[in-house]
């Protein structure tokens, strides 16, 4: 996600504390929300997908592999 939607997420928070936000705001809100999920859900997957696991007897297995079984 960008620098200028997450500034502009945080612009609508506090705008939304100080002084209420419109329909249109709320709505653009809601969908900047919904896009920095799906986005940190995505990055959160592929890190996970990176990680290996050592079995006591030695052997390697990345996530991705045990995922598929």
């Amino acid at each position: 996600m960008s620098e200028q939607r997450l500034a502009r997420i945080n612009e609508l928070y506090h705008k939304a504390q100080k002084e209420g936000l419109t329909e249109e705001e709320l709505r653009e809100q809601a969908r900047l929300r919904k896009e920095y999920i799906a986005d940190f859900r995505k990055n959160l997957r592929g890190t996970l997908e990176q990680i290996s696991f050592v079995n006591p007897d030695g052997s390697i297995v990345k996530a991705s592999d045990l995922k598929k079984k």
